[in-house]
């Protein structure tokens, strides 16, 4: 009988055993997660990624092991009205945070009148090409701010408009270091096609803007340490 009851017992704990291990592998959401293509680019002039973008994004959102930036202005001057853009962001997609590009670095040519030209933390000239020339820091923080905003040892997503921020962030996050390989732009949420929006329109205004509904990165310049 004293075998019999610990023959029970010898399996039970097993069973609790292999019940906690199972536990904690579906406890990780990391351990389920369909592997990443890799970043590859359309014959888009603003090399949109050809499998994760605005018709894809709904299957890639949600991963812990991906940073979400959206690199709008939540009010940008530039007059994207006049190529059937929207100047305000409103829309954006649950887990993005807005991370402005105007605020981080000097912009390219634009196809329109009026584009952003205050402070931001990186001065950067563009070749003809599109090519970086040069990048200069205008505060001492802004390589900090730079990496914490675009982390290192994480797949990042990038979103925008029309695809045209993006594709400039990739671009200086290339020239300042960042790994190509982990870095994927998604395209313009303008040309979003998912069921996952999140509207930041206020009683269908375009003009007023939900900004409490934004994860919004401020880059506060007066808060910040000029360089020289």
């Amino acid at each position: 009988m004293k075998m019999v009851f610990c023959c029970v017992c010898v399996l039970l704990c097993l069973t609790l055993f292999l019940s906690a291990c199972t536990a904690d592998t579906n406890d990780n959401p990391g351990d389920s997660l369909a592997p990443l293509p890799p970043p590859s680019r359309d014959g888009g002039m603003f090399g949109v990624d050809e499998n994760i973008n605005q018709s894809t994004i709904d299957d890639w959102l949600g991963r812990p092991d991906v940073t979400y930036i959206d690199m709008r202005m939540l009010y940008d001057p530039a007059d994207f009205n006049s190529i059937g853009g929207q100047a305000n962001l409103t829309q954006t997609l649950p887990g993005f945070r807005i991370v402005p590009l105007p605020f981080i670095a000097t912009l390219d040519a634009m196809p329109v009148s009026n584009a952003y030209d205050g402070d931001k933390l990186f001065d950067v000239v563009w070749g003809e090409g599109g090519e970086i020339l040069s990048v200069t820091p205008n505060y001492i923080e802004s390589e900090l701010v730079l990496s914490e905003v675009f982390p290192r040892d994480k797949v990042i997503f990038l979103m925008c408009g029309g695809a045209g921020y993006s594709f400039l962030t990739r671009q200086f996050l290339n020239y300042m270091g960042w790994d190509e390989s982990m870095i994927y732009s998604t395209g313009g949420n303008w040309y979003y096609e998912g069921s996952k929006g999140i509207d930041m329109t206020i009683d269908n205004n375009n003009d007023r803007i939900a900004t409490w509904r934004a994860d919004y990165a401020c880059i506060d310049f007066d808060n910040l340490q000029r360089v020289g």
